[in-house]
């Protein structure tokens, strides 16, 4: 039984008559008429009645009619599919990200994404360092990661999304609590909080250089795995950080945010993804990122 055998059954039980069915078909009556007896044949039962005045269905035309349209229709919305999942109107997109930091950028992209693309479904996958989200993305286990650059991998395209600029926290009562900005060297005798050194955090490098610049090797006596974690320690007094204008929504009794004194220390945040990923759904997921996480335009210095 082939499809077209169904399609000229439908036409005929639906049109009960050979000349207007062969020609909503766009065919000669003949080839339809045996296509209907090749159906009937296979079948091992009669499907019309017809004589030279009408056509009817039998009884087992009749229940063969609906599990046909049925057939038909199932048909047509998988063709249906198909094609919008070409198009990337469906399909689910894997996205890595790095908490904290990702507190503001993430919510606008999957907003965007559900208001304009609700077929495509949004898996989230919290990573706790932006290199492992990048490493995942470079692999192939992730479609798209929120990342920091420079990224240097090959096959992996990016697109920077926010520029954000290091700042430091400090317990409430810290002597240079009440300052407006904090000079970098005047914390060279402080103990830091900060990310593990082994864990690959661009956030630390970020800090070990901006010391390394004010002449001082920051003192880390403590280490933890997130911005939360770290955050809470200098609240504790543990000791000061440097962490990202995108982490100070991260409010907690005896914390504070000083911007450093001096040129700013900049860090672009980017979306990360395979250049050679074929998945439609990704470059739709993409395409909304455009509008809703536009690329900053950096001021023209003066």
């Amino acid at each position: 039984m082939e499809l077209r055998h169904l399609t000229a059954f439908l036409a005929v039980a639906e049109e009960l008559h050979f000349g207007r069915a062969a020609k909503r078909l766009q065919m000669a009556q003949p080839p339809l008429s045996q296509q209907i007896r090749q159906l009937e044949k296979e079948l091992g039962v009669q499907l019309f009645e017809r004589n030279t005045r009408s056509v009817r269905l039998t009884s087992a035309g009749q229940c063969f009619l609906d599990p046909a349209r049925t057939v038909l229709d199932d048909l047509d919305s998988a063709v249906l599919a198909a094609k919008a999942a070409g198009r990337g109107e469906f399909g689910r997109v894997t996205v890595g990200f790095a908490g904290a930091s990702s507190h503001e950028t993430l919510p606008l992209l999957t907003r965007a994404v559900r208001a304009a693309h609700p077929g495509i479904e949004l898996v989230m996958a919290g990573q706790t360092y932006a290199n492992v989200a990048l490493a995942r993305v470079a692999e192939g286990s992730l479609d798209l990661g929120f990342v920091r650059l420079p990224v240097n991998l090959p096959g992996v395209s990016t697109r920077v999304i926010a520029e954000e600029t290091l700042v430091c926290a400090l317990p409430s009562d810290h002597r240079l609590a009440q300052r407006e900005e904090i000079p970098l060297a005047a914390l060279a005798e402080d103990p830091f909080v900060s990310f593990p050194a082994n864990a690959g955090s661009s956030l630390r490098d970020a800090m070990v250089a901006s010391c390394e610049t004010a002449d001082f090797h920051p003192r880390v006596v403590q280490e933890a795995p997130d911005s939360h974690t770290i955050l809470a320690l200098v609240a504790a007094g543990v000791g000061v950080t440097l962490t990202l204008t995108s982490c100070q929504h991260i409010q907690q009794t005896g914390l504070v945010y000083r911007p450093l004194a001096g040129p700013p220390v900049r860090l672009e945040a980017a979306l990360a993804w395979r250049t050679d990923n074929p998945s439609a759904a990704l470059r739709t997921v993409l395409a909304a990122a455009e509008k809703a996480l536009p690329t900053p335009i950096r001021p023209s210095p003066h």
